[in-house]
Formats: structure tokens, C-alpha cells, sequence
């Protein structure tokens, strides 16, 4: 008999070989021909300048290609109805495991989207209370503001016994939505005067709502309908022509020749621009709800979205609305002080999901709270909610900063939760700047040496120990620490706010100083951005630049976002008599071919879609004739290829000198983005590149108190130090700067410190230090001051 060689080493099993995750010619945006191999089973924490290749490599290369590679594990038909993903530009991916993403987007932009309905809390709570409540109403659907109460009756027709027979049969649901709101918790009023002119008559073009313009199908279903005059005035209307324009039920009917469906004004409205997420509304959309639409808290079920039926059934005299109501860690008190043997496990594992909130450091939370509420930084942490109690191992979770938005006193909890998910056998790739987390990585890869096209490359791979020696950026700044001012500057005047009481403050009196760099901090929760956007009264000259994500196709970028492209459109147009549109690749100077995409998209049905560079104008998104046109020897083409740096100094002398273009590159640099060329689609850009991007546009705002809420997010340690020099100066113009922040080298920086606390939800909302970082670090009696004390080495 043959017998097979074992080339194995003795006791290792061929299977424990694959311990690498490989990735070799990884060319993802700005990488540059990346090969590198991950440790499986290990914390690996990818760090770099922002904009140097992390995102790039760790969540458009890796983790795609594992979610890719699942996706095509499904049949055909099932594909059909997923985002269909290319392959990314990789020559090898070896050893992939299945990988989960816990980014920061932002959560449900549904509004009866909440913290309870995103995680499972909700679901287990409305089966207890439907075992447990007392009066009985009915099923968990009795119990959810998604439901709504319907009922319905008829005959129907039945085989039985060779005959047929008709039968009546009635049925009914029970729902817990608030029939008022439709589980919405608030219900909108439209101010009439917004909507239209009643002066005058809808052919003299009385509507003024967004997207209803004379002539649009819009503007003709109301002005051709044919319901009433549209040649009267609208205040001249009957109580039944009103009724017909505003409140009509959807009817089919032809109006000019084409069968269409005519609604009221009012319900249309409703549906197209109320059902959505306010922050998902386009800018002017977002402008006009301002204006026309007042939001009040629901008359019928008090903001709770719930029926009276679903509030009345109880256990121990709380009511289902009531336990959403509770800070979390309180209703996990709750439920676990319940002794009923007969939902034993469903009250075992709804306990385990709210301690799972505490422990992640999001027990001030409520589950009422809406999903559009939280930070990105929140965001994400629920997302952690559910895989902290998962039963999978060796998989791979992939972490986009699970720092942001943290306290230092926060960050060591979070380490421990990445900790346990690397311990129970599983994968953790982390993208992180910070030093408290990169502290504890097994291992660190460190991406560099720049930004942008100056990155892309692997600088260093190995233990912190090895970054510390390693001579790159990151390893140089590992250690910085920002040292204490000496002086301070003197405020100009005080910002008073008195009485706040939003969310969690407790009736806060605190005067801001004015003219100076003043940060508010605390731990997470503790009602700092309660404090600022919900309590500094409303003045002129106040710039909030929040963590809004910003919205933009494929086709947005930097250029168009600040509006410098307009500034150089007008400079091409005037130097050769032509029209700016001519210069727009989104209007007639278009590619026909690619309408001004630069790529050609094929759709493969349910395989992923090919983009191929448009062969007529070579990726450039122009037609040939407009590249004839040249300023300064350079067509427009090649302009917006240009980086910042690079710009500016085209725009600032010679032919192509255009002032207006200089102030907004001016603003690019600095905030730090002169790597980014002017071109860069905005998708490309990473998540501080995006935050700084915004910061650049709001700096020209005649605005002379400006509020940052955590500027820091996506900054490497490098990076942090431009940002400081950026708030001197900024202050040094004679503008406030008010910064929320927990970043200890910008409270260090700061000229006067106001400390919240002294925990989260309930336990905070009160003002347990204001005065200098001098005084804070001397005081050490809050965590922030131990922390910052820690941090300077007092």
C-alpha cells in the first residue's frame, strides 16, 4: 500500500497554517501598489495622516472584497436585490474571513426610527409587555408605533364540498400607533402663507413652494386640473375649491391629455418633503421646512407615538412608554428587579442588551431617542451593541475610529471591549489616531508618508514598541504632549446663558467668555452639545459647523462644494468671451458621452457594474473644443486636477491671477487640505478631510462667534497642531472661538475651560468647573482634570 508523507510539522494541523490575512498590489485611490499580511486573531490598528490610504485599505479593499465574496454565495435572484460591489484594484486578497463593518454613518433617517427599534430592546420589550401587562390588550404589535389599527369585513368565496360557497369573514389588527401622529411623536403644522400667495391666482404663479415652478408637471397638476378657476385669486376660493386644492384625496384623473394622480397640496407636501429625516433634506428643501412647518409635540399621546390603549396596560405601574422614557441604566435596573419565571429568558436577554448599552458607555441614553439624533461616534457604539453578545468567532470586525466622540475616561472602557472581541478568537481591524488605543494594537501598520497622492504607501509595520523607533510621522508624535499656556488671553465681553434645561441640564446658569479660545468638555453624555446647540441663544453672527455628514454625489468636489468653481469659470469665460457654463463638466461643457463623468458605468444585471474611462475625453469629463481654451497655458481640465498648494500659487500671480479664487484656496490651506486636488470626487475624501472641508466654507461666514463640535474627529497627531494653530488664529482676528472637544492637547491650548459632569444622562448636566486648564489640572477634583493633569505630566 502507498503511504502518504505528512509535510506538516508534527502536531500542526494543515488548516492552522492560513494565520495571515495577504494583500498584495492593493491600488484602491491613492494606494500605491500596497502588499501587506494581517495577523488573524489579532488587534491590528491601521494609523497615517488623515487622508494617507487607511479607509482606502482597510475598508474599501479588504473589507469589500469579504462582503463581495458573501454576496455572491446567495443565488442569482437574491443578488438581484443587493448593492451589487465591483472587485477592488487588488492583485491577490488571501485568507479573508467574514468581516463586519462598524462605520460612523449616521443612523436611520426614517423619524419613527429610534434607539429602541435599531437595536432588538424594543422587540423584547413589547413581547414582555404583552405577556405581562395588565390589562391585557393584545399581541406585541399591540405595542409598537409602527403598527397602525386596522379592521376590514367581506364576503368570501370558499370551495367546499364541490360547491361554492360565500362566506362573511371580518378581521382586525391592533397596532400601538398613535392614530394623530402616525407614531411619529410630533405632529407638523404648515404655515399657509409659506405654501402660496393668496393675492394671487395659481396663472399668475401663486405657488411658492421648492420645485413647483410655472410651467413644471408639479405647478400643471394644480394650475390644469381643472377643480377650480386658476385665473382667480386664491383668497377669492369657495370653502369646497379650497378644500379641492388642499386637502383632496388622491383621484385619478386627465389633466392636459395624460391620466396623472391629483392630491391636495397639503398631503402632497406631506409625502414628498415632511415623511423624510430633516438632515437627509437637500439645502433649500431643509430651508423651506424651517419656514413653513412647525413641529409640536403629538396632543393625543403627549410625544410617546404610542395609543392610549398601549399606555394604559402595565407592569408594577409602569407603562411601556414609561420604560422607553428611562435612562437606560435606570430601566435595566428595572427589568432586572422583575421576577416572573415564565419570561425568565426574555427577561435574561433584554437585561443583557441595556448592561451591554452601560457598558459601551451608553447607558445615558434613552430607547425613545431618536436614531437622527445621535453622533456618528453614538452611532456606532449601538451598532457594537449587538455583536458584543454574538455567539460567531473568527470573524473580522472593522472599526472606523471607536474613539470619536469619547473622553479619555470613556477610551479605556471601549479598549476593553475591542480587547474581548480580539479574545474571543476574532479578527479587529481598527482605524485609529489616537495613542491610548493604538497602545494596545498586537499589531500596527502605519500608512504615510502624506496625504493624498504624497500617501498610499506602507511606512512602518510591526508592534508599538517598533512605532516609538520607527522615525515615521505617527512614531514621532506617538509620545507629543501639549504643554500647558503660560498665558491666557483676556475675554472681550460674556456670552450669559441662564436656566438651560435642554435634555439632561440641570437649569445651568454659565457665562462664556467672548474674544478667546473657550472649550467645552466632559465625559460622553454629559450635555455639552445640549449646552451649546441647544442653549446659546440664537444671535447674529453665530457659525456652527457641526459633524453633519456632507452630502455629494460622484460628481461633487471640492471645487464646486466651496464654490470655487465659480470664481474660475468666470475667469476662463472672460478670457476667451464665452459662456462660464461652457466650464461646467455638470452643464454644456459636458462630455455628451459621459455626461461629464469621466467614466462610463455598464450595468451587468445582478453582477457588479463596470466603469470603464469615457474614451472620447479620456476621464478629463469635458468635450474637446473646451479644452482649447486655456488660462494661464492651462486648460480647465488640468486645473482641477491641480492640488491646493499648487492653485495657489497658479491663481495668485500672472495671467490667470483671480483674487476671489485666492481667498477660497487661502481657507483650503489652511485648514490643511493643500494636498487635495481641486477635482477629487467628495466620496473619495475621508471623514476629517470632509469635517475640514466644511470648516473651510463656513470660515468665510461673517459669522463673530464660531462653534466646532469636536474638530478633531479624523485628525492625525500631526494634523492636531495645524488645528491649533488655525483656532489661534481665528481668535487672533478678533472672532470667539467656542470648541466641544475632548482631545486633552486642545483643552490644554484652550484660554478658558468649562467642564460638564460630573457623569452621563441624569448623572451630569451640571457645571463642575470653569476657569483655566492651569486652575483644572491644579483642581484635579473632575474626571477631566485627572485626565488633562495626566496628560501635561503635572
Amino acid at each position: 500500500m502507498a503511504t502518504r508523507k505528512n509535510t506538516q510539522p508534527p502536531g500542526r494541523h494543515a488548516a492552522d497554517s492560513h494565520d495571515l490575512i495577504r494583500v498584495h498590489g492593493a491600488r484602491v485611490n491613492n494606494l500605491k501598489d500596497v502588499s501587506i499580511e494581517i495577523p488573524k486573531r489579532r488587534l491590528t490598528v491601521f494609523t497615517g495622516v488623515s487622508g494617507s490610504g487607511k479607509s482606502s485599505l482597510v475598508f474599501d479593499t479588504i473589507a469589500a472584497e469579504s462582503q463581495r465574496l458573501i454576496n455572491e454565495t446567495y443565488s442569482a435572484f437574491v443578488q438581484g436585490f443587493m448593492p451589487t460591489l465591483a472587485r477592488p484594484e487588488v492583485d491577490v486578497l488571501d485568507g479573508l474571513t467574514t468581516a463586519i463593518i462598524v462605520d460612523q454613518q449616521r443612523m436611520g433617517g426614517d423619524p419613527r426610527s429610534t434607539v429602541g427599534t435599531a437595536t432588538d430592546a424594543n422587540a423584547m420589550l413589547r413581547i414582555l409587555f404583552s405577556r405581562l401587562g395588565k390589562p391585557y390588550i393584545g399581541s406585541p404589535k399591540a405595542f409598537s408605533f409602527n403598527v397602525a389599527s386596522i379592521s376590514g369585513a367581506g364576503a368570501v368565496t370558499v370551495e367546499r364540498g364541490g360547491r361554492t360557497v360565500k362566506e362573511r369573514r371580518s378581521f382586525s389588527i391592533t397596532g400601538g400607533m398613535c392614530p394623530r401622529c402616525e407614531g411619529r411623536g410630533s405632529v407638523t403644522d404648515l404655515d399657509h402663507a409659506q405654501l402660496y400667495d393668496d393675492s394671487k391666482s395659481l396663472n399668475d404663479g401663486a405657488l411658492t413652494v421648492p420645485g413647483y415652478k410655472p410651467g413644471g408637471w408639479s405647478y400643471r397638476l394644480y394650475s390644469e386640473s381643472g377643480l377650480y378657476d386658476a385665473d382667480k385669486p386664491i383668497r377669492a376660493y369657495t370653502e369646497r375649491e379650497l378644500h379641492d386644492f388642499l386637502h383632496r384625496e388622491p383621484v385619478r384623473m386627465k389633466i392636459a391629455g395624460i391620466n396623472m394622480t391629483y392630491e391636495g397640496l397639503i398631503p402632497r407636501i406631506q409625502k414628498s418633503m415632511l415623511a423624510k429625516d430633516r438632515e437627509s433634506m437637500q439645502p433649500h428643501i431643509r430651508e423651506f421646512v424651517d419656514r413653513a412647518v412647525t413641529f409640536t409635540t403629538c396632543p393625543d399621546c403627549d410625544g410617546t407615538r404610542l395609543t392610549a390603549a398601549a399606555r394604559s396596560s402595565k407592569i408594577k405601574k409602569v407603562s411601556i412608554a414609561d420604560a422607553c422614557a428611562m435612562q437606560i441604566s435606570d430601566l435595566a435596573a428595572w427589568v432586572d428587579a422583575l421576577d416572573e419565571p415564565s419570561v425568565a429568558p426574555l427577561l435574561a436577554a433584554l437585561h443583557h442588551t441595556l448592561e451591554s448599552f452601560v457598558e459601551i458607555g451608553l447607558g445615558y441614553l434613552s430607547l425613545d431617542r431618536p436614531a437622527g439624533t445621535l453622533s456618528g461616534g453614538e452611532a456606532q457604539r449601538v451598532k457594537m451593541i449587538r455583536h458584543l453578545g454574538s455567539s460567531l468567532t473568527d470573524t473580522t470586525y472593522v472599526f472606523d475610529e471607536p474613539t470619536t466622540g469619547l473622553h479619555p475616561h470613556d477610551i479605556q472602557r471601549m479598549n476593553g471591549l475591542l480587547l474581548r472581541l480580539r479574545d474571543k478568537g476574532n479578527t479587529v481591524l481598527v482605524v485609529e489616531h489616537k495613542p491610548e488605543t493604538i497602545a494596545i494594537a498586537d499589531h500596527v501598520v502605519d500608512l504615510g508618508p502624506g496625504a493624498g497622492t504624497a500617501g498610499g504607501t506602507v511606512c512602518f509595520e510591526g508592534t508599538v514598541d517598533g512605532l516609538r523607533k520607527g522615525g515615521t510621522i505617527t512614531g514621532r508624535h506617538f509620545d507629543d504632549r501639549a504643554a500647558l499656556k503660560t498665558t491666557v488671553r483676556e475675554p472681550t465681553g460674556r456670552l450669559a446663558i441662564r436656566g438651560a434645561t435642554t435634555h439632561n441640564l440641570r437649569d445651568v446658569d454659565v457665562d462664556i467668555p467672548l474674544g478667546v479660545l473657550t472649550v467645552i468638555t466632559g465625559v460622553a453624555g454629559s450635555g455639552k452639545s445640549s449646552l451649546i446647540h441647544g442653549s446659546i441663544p440664537a444671535r447674529e453672527g453665530l457659525v456652527s459647523i457641526d459633524q453633519g455628514a456632507i452630502r455629494g454625489s460622484r460628481r461633487s468636489n471640492p471645487a464646486t462644494y466651496t464654490g470655487l468653481l465659480d470664481p474660475i469659470r468666470k475667469a476662463f469665460a472672460k478670457a476667451h468671451g464665452v459662456k462660464p457654463a461652457l466650464f461646467s463638466a455638470n452643464s454644456e461643457g459636458a462630455c455628451p458621452t459621459c455626461n461629464g463623468a469621466g467614466v462610463v458605468y455598464t450595468d451587468l444585471a445582478m453582477m457588479a457594474g463596470v466603469a470603464t474611462t469615457c474614451e472620447d475625453c479620456e476621464g478629463k469629463r469635458f468635450q474637446a473644443s473646451v479644452l482649447d481654451y486655456h488660462l494661464g497655458g492651462r486648460d480647465i481640465s488640468e486645473v482641477l486636477a491641480m492640488p491646493v498648494t499648487e492653485a495657489l500659487e497658479f491663481f495668485g500671480s500672472g495671467e490667470a491671477a483671480t483674487p476671489a479664487a485666492q481667498r477660497i484656496l487661502d481657507r483650503l490651506s489652511d485648514v490643511g487640505l493643500g494636498y487635495v486636488s481641486l477635482g477629487q470626487p467628495l466620496t473619495t475624501l475621508s471623514g476629517g478631510e470632509r469635517q475640514r472641508l466644511k470648516l473651510a466654507t463656513h470660515m468665510s461666514d461673517k459669522g463673530g462667534v464660531y462653534v466646532l463640535d469636536e474638530p478633531t474627529t479624523g485628525l492625525h497627531l500631526a494634523d492636531v497642531e495645524q488645528l491649533l494653530g488655525l483656532l489661534d488664529r481665528l481668535v487672533d482676528s478678533g472672532k470667539s472661538v467656542i470648541v466641544i472637544e475632548h482631545h486633552q492637547a486642545v483643552m490644554a491650548h484652550a484660554d478658558w475651560i468649562v467642564d460638564l459632569g460630573p457623569g452621563a444622562g441624569h448623572d451630569g448636566g451640571r457645571i463642575v468647573f470653569e476657569g483655566t486648564p492651569a486652575d483644572l489640572v491644579a483642581d484635579r477634583s473632575t474626571l477631566t482634570g485627572q485626565h488633562l493633569a495626566a496628560y501635561v505630566g503635572a
